[in-house]
This record gives C-alpha cells, structure tokens and sequence, in this order.
C-alpha cells in the first residue's frame, strides 16, 4: 500500500498573489531535505504539499519527522493513497485505518471533496468509509460528537488520501521570505530562543559570537557551536562568525568608569554586529534582551545600546518573563546546552554596581577615554565564520 506525506499550510493561504513565493521557498526546503533521506517527488497543489517516496529505500520516518520542523508547515500527516473509486477508498480504509486507530474506542470520519466531479458526497463518502472501518475493527464505535480519533479522507485531482490524525508542524513562514538577520548568539537561554523566533517569522540565520579568550574558554566557544547545530533542526544551517572582544574588554576596564562598562561592552558588540550585517546582507540584529531582565536590559539601557546602530533590531523575547523563555528552550531543544557552566565574554570584568538609568550623552563621553575606531578594526580582524548544518550533506 502506498504512504505519503501530506503537509499543511498556515498563514501562507492568506498570502494572495505572492502565494506561489512562499510556495515555492517551502517547496524548495522540503526538497532539499528530502534529498537526505532517499528518493522522493515534492510537489504541491491546493494549499497542500505531496511528499511521495519514489521506491522501497526511500526513508519516509525520516522524512516525516524533519517535515514536522520546517516553518510555514501548520500540519503533518501520513496518508494512504487510494484510487478515486469508493470501491477502491473503502479497501484502503479497511487494510490502513484500524492499525492507525489502535487504542481509540470511537472515531468519527470527515470527508472533503475538492474533486466535484466525484459521484459521491462528502457525507456519503464518510459513511460509506465509516462502515468499512466498521467492518475490519468490531470494536470501535462511531461518536460523531467527542471521539477519541479522526479519520479524514481527501478526494483530490489525482487521487484519494486517508487518514487518522494530524501532527502540529513548526508553523510560522517558510525560512528566507523575510529577508536574513543577523543573531547575536551568546552561551545563554535566551539568544538561542530569540532566533528560533525570528526564524520562525521567515528570517535566514546567521549569528555573530563574541568572545574573550583567555577569559573565556575553548569550551564556551564550542557550547556556542552546539547550539548553532541544535537551532539547524529549523534552519537547516547557520554561519557563525566569531570575533574576539579581548583587547577591547582590557581597555574598557583599564580606562573607563566600571559602572558603564557593561554599556559600553554592547556599544562595541552592536557596532561589531551591524558591520558584519551589512557584509552578509542581513537587514537585522537579532537580540535576546527580555526588558528588566538584567541591568543592560532595562529601557534605558536597551536605548543606550539602540542607539549605536541604524539598522532595525529585533527583540523578540522582550515581554517574556524567563519562564516562557525557559519553556521555548526545552521545547526547541537548546535548554540543556545553554545552561552548561562555561562563561562567555558577557560574564567578564561585570561591574559591581553597572548603570542601569544610563544618559547616551555620558556613556559616548565614557566612550572618548579608548580609540574605539582602532579597537573596532582590531576586533573585525580577528572574525572567522565556522558553519554548522541540519545534515553533512545538505545542499
């Protein structure tokens, strides 16, 4: 019997005349993963996208589950494949549903006819299955108002399709419609949580990564790549580029008044960011911040930092308390990574009492006291971009 994949729509129905772009992106991202797990045909029709394996080896468990974490996905679904008879409907029905129904004691099926031209109904072709069912699994019962399983059959262009349940997908857009970002990605919960976010909304990643060896370790830095890899589950792959803030944290700390150096840290990382946007093409910053979360995160300071750069910055976590944060993390599987005790460059030289009412007049003047330009070149110099992918051979 043949299985496919059927893959549900979200917002993209809603999109109009550009619906066929997004289609086509989600197409092509389903496909390109696709490739890794055997032959198959992508295609989609009616606000649908088929995924259909093309021989025996084909690994469709596989396929399945990486289906279910790609954004602009709403449902996800193995199916038979029946033909548009309901001689043919009912056999399928009867050799595919009761497996699929083990452990329910009542189903009800629900039918959708795009084909018109089909002699039957859609109520007809849901009693009619309903009683084949029936006939092959004596124990379960009809319940048209609460059952415990659905069972939904699709009468389309080419053929019929059954099944028993739907699987959330990921949601959101597909993966580039809104441009890139650029993500700065530390050690912490909550970065990892602020690009799952944007991604989600149709943003590329990328990320930029700080750090401060010796201060900070080989072990830090590998942590961040971890988590690069566990954020390609939904992005397929991220370039991180990694920058050294050493020289620059020794003469903040050496020249500049304690209170403002974390302030002036961030004034350094969203200029640093922002240059490396603009080479990569990315028309955002990415940020964690949570407001009130932390001194650099009260509103002040968030305008303090804003302010060093002109490209828009994105702050999705910003009205979460660390609990929701903590919850997205454990669901999309960076949580346990992120709260591996090994410092990031954040955690180095952190004052005692840091300014949390800061005046960007007095933080700019603070500035004066280093050559920043120098320190910037100095620290641009140092970045190299390592690459992590969903799969070796993704392409």
């Amino acid at each position: 019997m043949k299985e496919i994949i059927l893959c549900k729509y979200g917002e993209l129905v809603l999109k109009g005349a550009n619906k066929s772009s997004f289609e086509s992106r989600l197409t092509k991202e389903l496909r390109r993963r696709a490739w890794h797990y055997g032959a198959f045909e992508v295609h989609h029709a009616q606000s649908t996208i088929y995924i259909e394996p093309l021989n025996d080896e084909a690994d469709l468990d596989g396929m399945y589950e990486s289906a279910r974490d790609v954004f602009g996905i709403v449902g996800v679904t193995r199916a038979a494949v029946a033909e548009k008879n309901i001689d043919d409907i009912c056999r399928v029905a009867r050799d595919y549903l009761p497996e699929k129904l083990a452990g329910a004691r009542t189903f009800r099926v629900d039918a959708k006819r795009s084909d018109k031209a089909f002699p039957l109904n859609s109520p007809e072709i849901a009693a009619r299955v309903g009683g084949a069912v029936l006939s092959a699994a004596h124990t379960l019962k009809v319940d048209l108002h609460h059952p415990d399983a659905m069972v939904r059959v699709e009468v389309r262009e080419n053929a019929a399709y059954l099944h028993a349940g739907q699987e959330k997908g990921a949601g959101g857009l597909p993966l580039g419609c809104a441009g890139r970002g650029m993500l700065l990605l530390s050690g912490g919960i909550d970065s990892p949580v602020a690009g799952y976010m944007m991604a989600k909304r149709g943003l590329e990643l990328e990320a930029v990564h700080f750090e401060s060896y010796p201060y900070t370790s080989e072990r830090a830095r590998e942590k961040v790549f971890t988590l690069a890899e566990e954020l390609c589950r939904f992005t397929s792959k991220i370039d991180v580029h990694v920058m050294s803030l050493t020289h620059v944290q020794e003469e903040l700390s050496r020249k500049c008044a304690e209170e403002y150096f974390t302030l002036l840290l961030r004034h350094f990382m969203m200029k640093l960011a922002e240059r490396c946007a603009r080479e990569r093409n990315a028309g955002a910053l990415i940020t964690g911040e949570s407001l009130g979360q932390v001194a650099s995160q009260t509103m002040e300071a968030m305008a303090v930092t804003g302010a060093a750069v002109t490209i828009p910055l994105f702050r999705p976590c910003i009205g979460m308390d660390k609990d929701e944060i903590v919850t997205v993390a454990r669901r999309i599987g960076t949580f346990e990574t992120s709260i591996l005790p090994y410092e990031d460059c954040c955690t180095v030289f952190t004052p005692r009492h840091p300014k949390t009412r800061p005046v960007l007049a007095q933080v700019l003047k603070e500035l004066e006291k280093v050559d920043a330009e120098a320190l910037l070149e100095e620290a641009w110099q140092s970045r190299y971009t390592v690459t992590r992918k969903l799969y070796d051979d993704y392409r």
